[in-house]
C-alpha cells in the first residue's frame, strides 16, 4: 500500500467517522392542533403562523385548520385532532354555544382546550385559558374615536356587528357603554339608529351599510367591528357619493384596515395584536404542561390607530 493511498483510506474513514457522530434531528414532542374561526381572514392567518413558530421552539408540531365560519365543520376538526392523539387544542369557535358538545369529548379525552381571540364561556366545559384581545375595552377606544372624530358634532350612527362572535359582541358592548356615558353629559347626543349584521366580510359589510344609508340618509357614522366590514362599510359610500360626510371607525389593524386609515378612507381603528395572541397561548400550553397556574383569561390591550399613526408605519405604501 503506497502512502498515498494509506493517507486516503485514512481520510475517507475520518469522514465516515464524522458522518455518524452528526446528531440525529430529535422529534417532535407532539402536535398542537388548533381550529381557527377562518383563515381567509389575515388576522387569523397571523394567528396561525404565530402559533407554529412559537410551537416550533418548544419542540411541537402544529397542524392549523379553518373552520371557515361553519360551526359543524369545526367540530368534525375537533374529532378529527381527538383521533390523532392532539397534545393541546386551541380553538376560535365558529359559535360558542355549538361547540361546547365537541369540547366535552376533548375534556373527556383529557387533550387540554386553549381559545384564542373568540372565547367560549359556557357551562360544562373546561378552557384552560382564553387569550384575546380586551374586546371590551376596544369597543370603548372605538366610541372614543368616534366621538372624537365627529368633533362635538351629534347625529345618527350604525354599527355593522357580528351577534355569534362573542369577541364582536363585547366590541359593540364596550362601544355602547361610552356613547351612553357621553350622551348623558353632551348636549349633541350620537344616536344608533341601525344595527345590521355585517358578516364581518367586505361584501356582506358593504349590503348591510347600502341598507342603513337607505334606511337612514341622514347619518353621520358607522362603526364596524372589523377591517373588512369597515371597508365594505366605505365601499357603499363610496357608491352613494357619501363618503367624505359619513365618518366609519373600524376595529383590527389588518394591513388593509391601515392602508385604509392612512389614506383618509376608515378614521380609526383600536387595532389588534394577533402575532401576540398566537404566541402567548402556545406558552400558556406550556406553563400548564409544567403544572404551572394559568390565569383563566389573558388579555391584550388594543391601541388607537389614526392616519398620523400609518403616515409613520413603514409597512404601508
Amino acid at each position: 500500500m503506497t502512502s498515498r493511498t494509506f493517507l486516503s483510506l485514512v481520510a475517507s474513514l475520518t469522514l465516515a467517522g464524522c458522518g455518524k457522530s452528526t446528531p440525529e434531528a430529535k422529534p417532535a414532542r407532539g402536535i398542537i392542533a388548533a381550529s381557527l374561526l377562518t383563515l381567509q381572514n389575515p388576522f387569523f392567518k397571523v394567528i396561525g403562523d404565530n402559533i407554529t413558530a412559537e410551537a416550533q421552539k418548544q419542540g411541537y408540531e402544529t397542524l392549523i385548520v379553518s373552520a371557515d365560519n361553519d360551526v359543524a365543520r369545526q367540530s368534525n376538526q375537533v374529532k378529527d385532532f381527538i383521533v390523532k392523539k392532539a397534545a393541546a387544542i386551541i380553538l376560535s369557535p365558529a359559535d360558542s354555544k355549538a361547540i361546547v358538545p365537541v369540547i366535552q369529548e376533548a375534556n373527556a379525552a383529557g387533550i387540554p382546550v386553549f381559545t384564542v381571540d373568540v372565547p367560549c364561556q359556557e357551562p360544562g366545559v373546561k378552557i384552560i385559558t382564553q387569550v384575546a384581545t380586551d374586546n371590551f375595552d376596544g369597543g370603548k377606544q372605538a366610541a372614543r374615536a368616534m366621538i372624537e372624530a365627529l368633533a362635538g358634532k351629534g347625529g345618527k350612527i350604525g354599527v355593522l356587528d357580528l351577534k355569534q362572535v362573542e369577541s364582536c359582541i363585547l366590541r359593540v358592548k364596550g362601544f355602547k357603554e361610552v356613547l351612553a356615558e357621553h350622551n348623558t353629559k353632551s348636549a349633541a347626543k350620537i344616536e344608533i339608529v341601525s344595527e345590521l349584521d355585517g358578516g364581518g366580510a367586505k361584501d356582506k359589510g358593504y349590503k348591510a351599510a347600502e341598507d342603513m344609508l337607505q334606511a337612514h340618509p341622514d347619518m353621520v357614522g358607522i362603526f364596524a367591528i372589523n377591517d373588512p366590514s369597515a371597508l365594505g362599510a366605505r365601499g357603499a359610500l363610496e357608491k352613494a357619493g357619501r363618503a367624505d360626510q359619513v365618518v366609519i371607525i373600524g376595529f383590527d389593524g389588518q394591513p388593509e384596515g391601515k392602508q385604509a386609515i392612512r389614506d383618509g378612507k376608515i378614521y380609526a381603528d383600536p387595532i389588534q395584536f394577533p402575532d401576540k395572541m398566537g404566541v402567548e397561548v402556545v406558552r400558556a400550553f406550556i406553563q400548564h404542561l409544567k403544572g404551572q397556574d394559568v390565569p383563566p383569561q389573558m388579555l391584550i390591550p388594543t391601541e388607537l390607530y389614526r392616519k398620523a399613526d400609518g403616515e409613520k408605519d413603514s409597512s404601508l405604501k
